[in-house]
């Protein structure tokens, strides 16, 4: 289910309405929307009174012979005007900026726990790294927005407004000018504000292109350079940061325009109202203060509404960078528990059973991975698949853990229908070693730790005593609590995999799934770690995915696979005796190995 995109086009109500997901984070916090608010409408209101402070300087004041104490009042009231105006600033600044940084750490937070919430498919057909992009540059427009955007727009908003009820009270002559201009001047904000959504989206979506090649190409890094290609990959870098400065040319563009127009509009207009003024006063309908007073109410609504333009251009970005947040919100998991979700049975014994199983993958549904397969396992049986690449082993593992669902039949665990219970539920009875072993960026304590996050340190050592891993936890500079780095770049394969069998051994689950657990270690190691596999699958159901054969002759049985479905099932020594699929593997390793 790939991720529905917003349609560019959508109308500025539209558009908007997508800033109410930004609203519903912001009014969690009521008593910092209040102080913002106040001190915003405080310092609005201080920018409104100076203006008719200077109008009494000059009436009062400016005239030749004039006792300067007669003036100092207004002085100091427009100081403590100044002082108030500055208070309030600081006061809209802090909470505005407060409540921006946490709308925005919300929000990554939700959409990061909603993610986590998704199966794997919806990943296989949304690109991890154009989500990561999603959750840092879109994010970063929104803080951007609540931060400053928002409270410049209603700064401006009320001073605009206040500005030109005062003017009125001046002269409603002049004041019919400014308001005749103004509905002139939001005709290109409607026009190329549209122009500038489009825009604006494409840029954003260019960005997340950029990131994607950046989180790619780091972590293939040891590939690139290997194969030599830093030129190519950086000349294909090249060409996505010009794409990106070419949409972002097109957009700044479209704003320059929207701003000289109505800039141009707005301060023409006070030019015109000054010309007129300045009749009045000669003719002696109006004084120097009055006049003095408008003119600089005219400019304070003319700034305040090109302002408004200027953010509006940012609202717009801040909605497309929403909507595209909204739309990972609005995904929903296509496996989840149902509503009435039937509990496991206690206490947990790991029978499992595939009952005429067929599966495609989304991204392939031409290819079936798995058809028309059956198994019965028994609690406690030990279960060996084999067969070549892309056989369906893996899918089996991927199907048990319910990642996926299968199109038909029925898989059970504990007798219990899996599209029937809750797959948190299902999980925790499973342990599992992949084949490609994860090493998260903590320490090796945290990472063996994620088997079972209320065991203690004792038994951290002693999963990992059991896979072998101790003397080089040991011998890390921290010991068990050294930073392991990026994807575990400090340790080798094999002790990487060492460190997801000891996460395994600590899991404890009545069903464990082995995806060639004991692939990437060296013989003395994997002989111990194949000991301490053997002690743990006693009185547990065990799968093992084996690709060297040598490690499942002990195995109870072995399931032979091969296109998806089982061609063959048995003991070693019986298959070998039959000379199919399996007999032919086992000859092409066992001669390879001699």
């Amino acid at each position: 289910m790939a991720i529905a995109t917003s349609k560019d086009a959508a109308p500025p109500s539209r558009q908007f309405s997508r800033l109410k997901l930004l609203w519903r984070f912001a009014r969690q916090y009521p008593a910092q929307l209040a102080a913002a608010l106040i001190a915003l409408f405080v310092a609005a209101a201080g920018n409104l009174v100076i203006p008719k402070g200077f109008g009494r300087i000059v009436d009062r004041g400016f005239h030749v012979g004039s006792d300067p104490a007669l003036i100092a009042p207004y002085f100091w009231q427009l100081l403590a005007v100044v002082v108030a105006l500055g208070l309030a600033t600081a006061i809209r600044f802090y909470y505005v900026s407060w409540i921006g940084e946490r709308v925005v750490a919300d929000l990554r937070r939700s959409v990061q726990r909603h993610l986590l919430t998704l199966d794997p498919a919806f990943f296989e057909e949304n690109r991890p790294s154009e989500i990561a992009s999603r959750l840092t540059s879109d994010t970063a427009v929104i803080e951007q927005v609540v931060s400053s955007s928002a409270s410049i727009a209603l700064r401006n908003l009320f001073t605009g407004v206040g500005a030109i009820v005062l003017m009125a009270q001046q002269s409603l002559k002049l004041t019919g000018f400014i308001i005749l201009v103004i509905p002139v001047a939001i005709v290109p904000v409607i026009v190329i504000g549209r122009r500038v959504r489009t825009l604006s989206r494409s840029s954003q979506d260019r960005i997340a292109g950029v990131g994607a090649i950046v989180a790619e190409v780091l972590g293939a890094i040891k590939v690139v350079q290997a194969f030599t290609q830093e030129a190519r990959e950086a000349a294909r870098f090249g060409d996505a940061v010009e794409a990106t400065f070419t949409a972002a040319k097109r957009r700044i563009l479209a704003r320059a325009v929207m701003t000289a127009i109505i800039i141009t509009l707005l301060f023409g207009a006070i030019v015109v109202i000054l010309w007129e003024g300045a009749i009045d006063v000669i003719g002696g309908r109006m004084t120097a203060g009055t006049i003095t007073q408008f003119v600089l109410y005219a400019a304070f609504a003319a700034g305040a509404f090109g302002s408004l333009t200027e953010v509006y251009g940012d609202f717009m970005r801040a909605a497309g960078a929403s909507g595209r947040l909204e739309e990972l919100l609005a995904a929903r998991p296509g496996i989840a528990a149902p509503p009435n979700a039937v509990p496991m049975p206690l206490p947990a014994n790991g029978a499992l059973a595939l009952d005429h199983v067929t599966f495609h993958y989304p991204t392939k549904p031409d290819a079936p991975a798995v058809i028309d397969f059956s198994l019965d396992i028994a609690p406690g049986e030990t279960v060996a698949v084999v067969g070549p690449s892309g056989a369906g082993k893996s899918t089996l593992f991927a199907l048990i853990q319910r990642f996926y669902d299968p199109e038909s039949g029925t898989i059970r665990i504990d007798g219990v229908a899996l599209t029937a219970a809750d797959p948190v539920d299902i999980r925790r009875r499973i342990a599992v070693v992949p084949q490609e072993t994860v090493v998260f960026a903590t320490s090796a304590y945290e990472n063996i730790l994620y088997g079972r996050p209320d065991a203690t340190e004792a038994e951290v050592w002693a999963a990992a005593d059991a896979a072998n891993a101790t003397d080089f936890l040991r011998a890390l500079p921290d010991g068990i609590h050294t930073f392991l780095g990026e994807a575990g770049s400090r340790l080798s394969g094999g002790q990487r995999q060492r460190m997801a069998i000891a996460r395994a051994v600590l899991r404890d689950a009545p069903l464990l799934l082995l995806d060639e657990a004991t692939s990437a270690l060296d013989a003395e190691s994997e002989r111990l770690v194949q000991n301490a596999l053997e002690a743990l699958m006693k009185g547990r159901t065990t799968l093992v995915i084996a690709h060297r054969l040598a490690t499942v002759r002990s195995a109870d049985r072995i399931v032979v696979m091969d296109g998806g479905r089982i061609v063959a099932q048995g003991k070693h020594d019986a298959l070998i005796a039959e000379g199919g699929l399996y007999a032919k593997l086992a000859r092409l390793q066992f001669e390879d190995a001699a």
